[in-house]
């Protein structure tokens, strides 16, 4: 508002040199009245403090990191996933070798050693269990 007076218009050099006082005036004011209220502010706070209060927080602006990606699909990178193997975490209750037909294989075929394959399964049983208990009334000398 201050920026938009032009002070060139005044005819008068003795008025144009009170307006120019005055406005340096009314700005000192302005920072004076402006350090005043920090002042106050910063020993309200103090007195709060003193009393157990909480003081005024004090509050950060917001910085705002640049992205070059627009969203965030875009910005998730995928990671490579493989399934882990627990093969070392299994206790192997028993081996067995699978045998195969010498008639449905071709007859120049030869051994080259075992694959092993692990297989878990759970096997489900039941165990009922019939208890003869004594029956003191029926029981005789």
């Amino acid at each position: 508002m201050l920026e938009d007076l032009d002070l060139s218009s005044i005819q008068d050099e003795r008025a144009r040199q009170c307006i120019i006082l005055l406005l340096n005036l009314v700005e000192d004011l302005k920072q004076e009245n402006h350090t005043l209220r920090e002042e106050l502010q910063r020993l309200r706070d103090e007195i709060n403090r003193l009393k157990g209060e909480q003081g005024k927080p004090t509050i950060r602006p917001a910085t705002i990191t640049p992205t070059d990606h627009s969203s965030e699909r875009e910005r998730h990178t995928p990671k490579a996933w493989a399934k882990a193997r627990k093969l070392h975490q299994i206790t192997i209750d028993r081996e067995q070798v699978v045998t195969v037909d010498r008639a449905r294989l071709p007859p120049d075929a030869e051994c080259k050693g075992y694959e092993p394959v692990v297989v878990q399964d759970i096997s489900i049983q039941t165990d009922t269990v019939r208890f003869l208990k004594l029956d003191p009334q029926v029981f005789f000398i």
